[in-house]
């Protein structure tokens, strides 16, 4: 009797082509360069496709790596719709919403005679197609749109790093407003920056004071009190993180040579473990695809030193970090 692969070779065949495909699918790629000069990527996220998006703070611009793909290039023109450098990003694909934070950076003082910088905002754009669909003020006099979350009745967060508050954008709202802060992450200058969502609570980062707090989504949307994070052993400049799983945050840490760790969360403490460190070129942000973790380095060292500053090529780099 013939087996079933001789009697339908085109089934066999198929399922090979179905496998090779899945496989080549799996293979994500170990770095992503992303293609053009002065860039200064600021964050990065993911998909559900597995491309992979990046804010870019020099060119004013988004790029994308289609999936797959070893290369990013220019998805959404620079000053698109009137962005300017573009600082967080977020893809939210329940609403089929790219989020991104645009504002002038916050890098020392601004120059004599220089016109006053823009107002920082948060956009929201077509996921899908790049297609800007609304942009919203920052209510606080100063403020500086950093990174955003999203909670899962599609409410929007975003920091304020100036005025260390986090603003909101309720689902089907029409402008930002404050929903937590008030001294509670501390004084202006601790640099509020990361921000994640798990479960009922917002977590959210400070950089310059290198602290973890959580503030808990009330039942009526309001944010409840905010609590320092007591962690196992110190965290140094804390920047871009995305939550992981149910109870566990992947970090970047700025200081020390640069980091990728991993906070796995119980109440108000959190156990701190490395799973990666050394990036000369600072890293800032992170985000995972399937079981690999992909980490942006900025080089906002150069950025500071002026246009005749060197840049080495700008991209980002792959960590497995396996499942939740």
């Amino acid at each position: 009797m013939k087996s079933k692969q001789s009697r339908f070779p085109g089934l066999a065949v198929s399922g090979l082509i179905g496998a090779a495909a899945v496989a080549q699918a799996a293979a994500a790629p170990a770095e992503i360069t992303i293609n053009g000069d002065r860039i200064f990527p600021e964050s990065i996220t993911s998909a559900p496709d597995s491309s992979l998006i990046f804010g870019s703070i020099g060119q004013h611009a988004i790029y994308r790596a289609k999936p797959g793909s070893a290369t990013a290039d220019v998805w959404i023109a620079p000053n698109t719709e009137g962005i300017s450098s573009v600082f967080g990003v977020l893809a939210d694909p329940k609403s089929n919403t790219l989020w991104a934070c645009t504002g002038t950076p916050a890098f020392g003082p601004p120059q004599p005679g220089a016109p006053p910088p823009a107002p920082s905002k948060l956009y929201a754009f077509d996921l899908k197609t790049g297609a800007h669909k609304a942009h919203y003020e920052l209510p606080t006099q100063g403020a500086f749109c950093n990174d955003i979350a999203v909670d899962a009745a599609g409410n929007a967060y975003a920091t304020d790093t100036n005025n260390m508050e986090v603003v909101r954008l309720k689902k089907g709202g029409q402008q930002l407003e404050v929903w937590a802060g008030n001294g509670g992450f501390g004084p202006k200058g601790g640099v509020l920056d990361g921000i994640s969502v798990l479960g009922t609570r917002v977590l959210v980062n400070t950089l310059g004071t290198s602290k973890l707090f959580s503030v808990p989504i009330g039942a009526d949307g309001k944010s409840g009190t905010v609590t320092e994070v007591k962690l196992d052993k110190p965290i140094s400049r804390p920047d871009g993180m995305r939550s992981f799983g149910k109870d566990k945050l992947l970090i970047i840490e700025g200081g020390n040579g640069g980091k990728l760790s991993k906070i796995a969360l119980s109440e108000n403490s959190g156990k701190v473990e490395t799973l990666k460190e050394g990036y000369p070129d600072g890293p800032v942000a992170v985000t995972v695809v399937g079981t690999t973790a992909y980490v942006v380095e900025a080089q906002l060292a150069a950025m500071r030193g002026g246009p005749d500053a060197k840049t080495n090529p700008f991209h980002a780099t792959s960590v497995e970090v396996g499942k939740p």
